[in-house]
């Protein structure tokens, strides 16, 4: 029986990490991508780790998979939050089927100061002098 359900949970992980790699190659920009990659992604690699889990059955490999996932799942949103904000600062075009731009506002404020700052110039630098 746990076979089976090992067998079940590693074709789902699978049919995840598929999903996000077709994300990945069709969605038209950064922002969708970086999406489809975290969602699909992180629940196809928490699948495979729970389907090693159960189909190893042994306390020290569980512990480890357990804690794999834990990690998968306290990285991927922090990082997907900060490639996106990467990406936004560093003016990546949006998707011209975008409805609306939710940061439009808070973070034009933020590259009006980049601007004014010289290069290499850190705001600290500027009060200075």
């Amino acid at each position: 029986m746990s076979t089976i359900l090992a067998g079940l949970l590693m074709v789902g992980g699978t049919a995840f990490m598929l999903v996000a790699a077709i994300g990945l190659l069709r969605l038209p920009d950064l922002y969708t991508r970086m999406h489809a990659v975290t969602k699909a992604g992180t629940l196809g690699i928490g699948l495979t780790l729970i389907s090693a889990a159960v189909a190893f059955g042994d306390v020290s490999v569980t512990t480890r998979t357990l804690v794999a996932l834990l990690f998968v799942l306290l990285t991927a949103p922090v990082s997907a939050h900060m490639i996106g904000r990467a990406g936004y600062l560093g003016r990546v075009e949006l998707w011209e089927g975008t409805a609306f731009d939710d940061w439009g506002a808070s973070y034009e404020t933020l590259r009006r100061e980049g601007e004014e700052l010289a290069p290499g110039a850190s705001e600290t630098d500027e009060s200075a002098a």
